[in-house]
């Protein structure tokens, strides 16, 4: 078989092989589920590699970078199919960032965490919302916060707790007090006795609803069968508040809020009061940015928030979410895309999803 032979049949092959589309379309999906190496180059690549496509009779395709080493060729120097892949490697980067943030007396500025990342302070502050759902900053003060109620409960006294948590004058913390724990802190440190919680229970076509408000906004939407059970459940929430019936105002909020259950496209308008750790208050964010009409997986929001790792942890924080609909866990799914558990049932689950066209 002449030389021209050779090069027709390796050609066609290559053609023909389903792999090669995506070389091609520099497919990023497809990166992991092999390799392809370029026999002129002696160099092998990711599909995603934004490296010139080669000539369809120059490529040999491997399952993996060990075996494509195995065969003599050399890793890329542009997609580095030798590393972990790019999605994966700024994962860890964003990660070991919020152990930084987490375990700074004070919170780093963000030229300190570029400068620690090697990155420009731009590409440092989109990367990082990119993973957490949450800005350096915000991150940050959502830690601090974390620390703080932490403190509250264990230091002797509020201006320990505040010291503890890392601000260095108790007069900015009183500036933000109200915004970081939803009443003064004294209050907090009494476990929220006297604070005061507005509720109604209504009916939607999901079954009973019940609307809970502090001053700051919306603190619980809840579903069930039974509205004893939803009443018991917010008394649980809010061992210490006063909970007080709902007034003809208070049931305007309930009446959006039903409306947006029947009909997410309305949107949904009134302030909410989002209590949780910063592990949680990222799950939460992350899950507020999937548009209506899709889906995530658990190991999706892991990845977004930075800890790949943490799969189950975003399940926990899935499970801890007290806003029903404003805070849309129901679009998490198993990475198959069948439906996973749903604290408020998973026919509900289907439903919402319905509605807005994601099932």
């Amino acid at each position: 078989m002449n030389a021209s032979n050779v090069i027709e049949r390796r050609a066609a092959a290559a053609l023909r092989d389903p792999r090669w589309p995506a070389v091609v379309a520099r497919d990023p999906a497809a990166d992991g589920e092999f390799f392809y190496a370029v026999r002129t180059t002696g160099v092998y690549c990711r599909p995603s590699c934004g490296a010139r496509t080669p000539r369809p009779e120059n490529v040999e395709f491997h399952r993996s970078a060990a075996a494509a080493e195995q065969a003599g060729f050399r890793a890329c120097r542009r997609c580095r199919p030798d590393l972990p892949p790019l999605v994966e490697r700024q994962a860890v980067v964003v990660a070991e960032l919020c152990r930084l943030i987490e375990q700074a007396e004070a919170p780093p500025t963000l030229h300190q965490l570029a400068g620690q990342a090697g990155l420009s302070a731009h590409h440092l502050h989109r990367l990082f919302k990119a993973h957490t759902g949450l800005t350096p900053k915000a991150y940050a003060v959502a830690r601090r916060a974390e620390r703080l109620r932490a403190g509250l409960t264990a230091e002797k006294s509020v201006t320990e707790a505040v010291f503890a948590a890392g601000y260095n004058a108790s007069g900015r913390f009183y500036a933000e007090a109200a915004g970081i724990l939803g009443m003064t802190a004294s209050r907090y440190r009494a476990g929220g006795a006297a604070a005061e919680i507005r509720f109604a229970i209504g009916q939607c076509s999901l079954g009973a609803i019940l609307v809970a408000a502090s001053e700051r906004g919306l603190c619980a939407i809840l579903l069930g069968d039974d509205p004893e059970l939803l009443l018991r459940d917010l008394q649980d929430c809010f061992a210490k508040a006063r909970l007080i019936g709902g007034d003809a105002d208070f049931e305007r909020w309930v009446a959006e809020v039903v409306g947006f259950v029947e009909a997410p496209g309305i949107g949904l308008t009134l302030p909410l009061d989002i209590r949780g750790t910063a592990f949680q208050q990222r799950v939460w964010q992350a899950l507020r940015e999937i548009p209506a009409g899709q889906t995530a997986s658990y190991s999706e929001i892991a990845r977004r928030i930075g800890q790949p790792q943490a799969v189950r942890a975003v399940a926990g924080a899935c499970a801890a979410n007290a806003l029903a609909v404003a805070i849309p866990c129901h679009r998490i799914v198993r990475t198959d895309g069948s439906l996973s558990g749903y604290r408020w049932g998973v026919a509900r689950k289907r439903a919402l999803l319905e509605r807005e066209g994601g099932a």
